[in-house]
């Protein structure tokens, strides 16, 4: 038995690293997959039976991990930012939960049978939407900016705030289930002492851990330790306190860390979003194994009705009642209610309160996980298979990724930028100095605040219709980290990193190794200082055109022979070509050339039919 333990557990992990692989490489959720494997494993072959393999152990292993995956997400949720957030992203967060929750909760009462409490329930786990399963297909839809922003906001916001939701109505349920049919005073009672332990327990763990981070009381190497170890104590603590107070409890604790001011949590996020990588992995596969496929087979047309009322009911409205005054069109206002898959909170969760509420006797519990992950599958499969080709339908998709993304904010990555931006290039400068960053945002230029191989830029950087990276920081180690970071995302062939004058000598010191570089931007022989020293002399980044008249030869002649650089080229058809040691194009007329050089004087003269147009 011991061996066949540990060969499962070694089959699931390593099955589970291979399914989020593969979506990596589809560009697809890792849900879907993780899902579908379960399933195929446990209902369909039954070569996975969770239950005569863990015994006992099983329920303590998921309520664990859930635990772990409600304070990772919880950690994200900032008032401020959502202060910061415009009106149609907060009321699809509130007015749009609530509608989407008494729209779900009907039709699982009204098609599935289910009794008010458990249909108020899986009302509240499928409000959540989730980052982990909209940046993908995001990334993959290409649309508009304002529908990006809004779907992508709302996802990350609505992660906690769903969870906590949940959380809330479970608690009453099992509140009224302790209270066996007493009067409704006992169940508000029983209800008040779960909150009012949670809230108590869960504000003050995250008090104190956050004074122990914020103060730098630990060694680095035992602060995810002690985090851990802290927010399954504090779960512990409070479901002994009250019982089932606990997953309220490191719901609170974390949105209290996340926002106290001053405490490091970046390090804190690394570690926990690897954790929830690994948990979510093994437990997505064993609670899809769970699945009776008598019970999966019972739910099955109301399953489908239940999820054309999420996606054609509940999100038109939800949509429709938060967008008005956001200036959004019709289309771009279908679009966002097209797209509303269902993610890692509600799986997650429904699989820890189905087995709970099937130990309190609570009935219909059983269908709580097949009804969700029908739900979960269903509106994935259906955004993934139809989102880009509604959006390219109705005329809000970007046409393709023309956009860049430019490490470091200094005078030459802003002088670009402007540039590009003229041109209808999509451009963001992302720099951890903040004062560049404040003077890219004063010439008007659309910027990112923070590390670009952050947890943060993860989440939050919108990199719909961005398709190059250019790396330009005066830190080396930087760019080759960002390329590294960057390659899988656009490809090899368009990470370019412009050299600093450490990497140009000759000495093997300083010089990083090619195969954690990008392409090399611009001439070999040129490095970011010394650009910026040519700027700083008074040359200017300027874009010519060229034309029958004003050719490359006159090009060449005028700007290049006389100590100016070619930077890059836009072919007439609007693609843009990075200069350096691959590039053998030979410009022709049509083509736009952005160079610098401090040909000051004639930038507005005319050359026959070419106009040379300066920054």
């Amino acid at each position: 038995m011991e061996q066949q333990l540990q060969v499962v557990l070694t089959g699931v992990i390593a099955l589970g690293v291979l399914a989020q692989w593969l979506s990596w490489k589809a560009k697809l959720p890792a849900i879907l997959p993780l899902l579908l494997l379960g399933v195929l494993l446990g209902p369909v072959t039954g070569l996975l039976d969770p239950d005569a393999l863990f015994g006992d152990l099983l329920f303590p292993m998921v309520s664990l991990a859930v635990a772990v995956i409600l304070f990772e997400g919880s950690l994200t949720l900032s008032f401020k930012e959502v202060r910061g957030l415009s009106a149609v992203i907060r009321r699809m967060v509130t007015l749009g939960a609530l509608v989407s929750w008494a729209v779900a909760a009907f039709a699982a009462y009204w098609f599935v049978d289910l009794d008010w409490q458990m249909a108020a329930l899986f009302g509240a786990l499928v409000v959540v939407t989730g980052p982990t399963v909209i940046v993908p297909l995001l990334r993959s839809v290409r649309p508009r900016a304002p529908v990006a922003t809004i779907l992508r906001w709302e996802g990350i916001v609505i992660d906690p705030i769903g969870a906590l939701l949940a959380v809330l109505v479970y608690e009453f349920i099992v509140s009224a289930a302790a209270a066996e049919g007493g009067p409704l005073l006992t169940v508000v009672g029983l209800l008040f002492k779960v909150i009012a332990s949670g809230v108590a327990l869960g504000a003050l763990g995250g008090f104190l851990l956050g004074v122990v981070l914020r103060r730098y009381w630990l060694p680095d190497y035992l602060i995810n330790v002690v985090v851990l170890a802290a927010v399954l104590s504090v779960f512990t603590a409070a479901n002994l306190l009250a019982h089932e107070s606990g997953l309220l409890a490191v719901t609170v604790m974390g949105i209290w860390m996340g926002n106290m001011k001053h405490v490091p949590l970046e390090d804190v996020l690394d570690f926990k979003e690897d954790l929830t990588i690994l948990f979510v992995t093994g437990l997505f596969i064993l609670l899809a194994a769970r699945i009776d496929a008598a019970v999966l087979g019972q739910v099955g047309m109301g399953a489908l009705l239940v999820l054309l009322a999420i996606q054609f009911v509940a999100q038109p409205l939800k949509v429709w009642l938060s967008a008005p005054g956001a200036g959004l069109s019709w289309r771009e206002k279908l679009l966002i209610a097209w797209i509303g898959p269902r993610g890692i909170v509600a799986a997650a969760i429904s699989g820890l309160f189905s087995l709970r509420l099937q130990e309190a006797g609570v009935a219909g519990a059983e269908l709580l996980v097949p009804l969700t992950f029908s739900v979960i599958v269903g509106t994935v499969v259906f955004a993934g298979a139809t989102a880009g080709p509604v959006a390219r339908w109705l005329g809000v998709a970007e046409p393709e990724d023309r956009g860049v993304l430019i490490l470091g904010a200094n005078a030459l990555s802003r002088a670009i930028a402007g540039v590009l931006q003229e041109y209808g290039f999509r451009a963001v400068i992302a720099d951890s100095d903040y004062s560049g960053i404040r003077e890219a945002r004063m010439a008007g230029l659309e910027t990112f605040y923070g590390n670009v191989v952050s947890v943060a830029a993860d989440r939050r950087l919108d990199l719909v219709g961005i398709g190059r990276l250019l790396a330009m920081s005066r830190h080396p180690e930087l760019n080759a980290l960002a390329a590294v970071r960057y390659k899988p995302e656009f490809g090899a062939a368009r990470v370019h990193v412009l050299r600093t004058s450490r990497e140009s000598g000759d000495s093997d010191r300083n010089r990083l190794v090619p195969n954690i570089q990008g392409q090399t931007m611009f001439d070999e022989d040129l490095d970011i200082e010394t650009l910026l020293g040519t700027l700083a002399g008074g040359a200017r980044v300027s874009a010519t055109r060229l034309s029958e008249n004003f050719g490359w030869e006159a090009y060449r002649e005028r700007y290049l022979d006389s100590g100016g650089h070619l930077l890059f080229a836009i072919d007439p058809r609007g693609g843009l070509h990075v200069t350096g040691p691959a590039f053998s194009v030979r410009p022709a007329p049509d083509w736009t050339l952005i160079g610098i050089h401090g040909d000051a004087e004639e930038r507005g003269a005319e050359d026959g039919g070419g106009i040379a147009a300066m920054a």
